[in-house]
């Protein structure tokens, strides 16, 4: 980056910051969830950290949690969610197709 500008997550965020005429060299992105320091956000329970770029960090659920704060057990109920999906699209146009055809006009 220019020396003007500071690495990107900070130089704290980085292992080796080397500075010349021309440019900032960041190296050696360090891990925050292995630091010494004290996380902003801890992860939830049922959760771990992981890095998620420079001076970022990610809360992945652990099996077989999911959800908000991961506090739902067992998997996501995707076949419920997706006909009900399915079914609510499906009404849909079928609504917006049967009221709005009349107004469409033949050539």
């Amino acid at each position: 980056v220019p020396p003007t500008l500071e690495c990107p997550g900070g130089s704290d965020t980085w292992q080796d910051v080397t500075v010349d005429r021309s440019s900032r060299l960041c190296q050696g992105q360090r891990n925050p969830c292995n630091s010494s320091v004290e996380l902003a956000w801890p992860c939830p329970e049922n959760s771990v950290c992981a890095p998620d770029g420079p001076g970022l960090i990610q809360c992945l659920c652990d099996n077989p949690f999911h959800g908000y704060k991961c506090l739902r057990e067992g998997t996501f109920p995707m076949l419920l969610f997706g006909g009900i999906l399915g079914a609510a699209t499906v009404s849909l146009s079928l609504l917006l197709w049967g009221t709005q055809r009349r107004k469409a006009k033949t050539p």
